[in-house]
């Protein structure tokens, strides 16, 4: 699906894109986006947070926090062996 939107170009060439394509596109106040150029044309599309993305996505696994813990505590053990 093809949406078109208009926006205007302010002092200093500030883009000023309507809230309509923001929101089509999920952006808010505070993100980053990317500009890119594609054969003669504008891409803008929104960086995506991955701290962010992390929380929002179906999860695969889980680790409690003692195996965190106890994998971090075998991993000390072995650099002392070694060093």
């Amino acid at each position: 699906m093809v949406q078109l939107f208009t926006g205007r170009v302010g002092k200093r060439y500030v883009l000023y894109p309507p809230k309509e394509l923001l929101e089509a596109i999920g952006v808010k106040e505070g993100d980053l986006i990317l500009y890119r150029i594609e054969d003669g044309r504008l891409v803008v599309e929104p960086v995506i947070n991955p701290f962010e993305y992390a929380l929002k996505v179906k999860k695969w696994a889980k680790t409690s926090l003692k195996e965190i813990e106890e994998f971090s505590s075998k991993m000390q053990a072995e650099i002392i062996e070694k060093g």
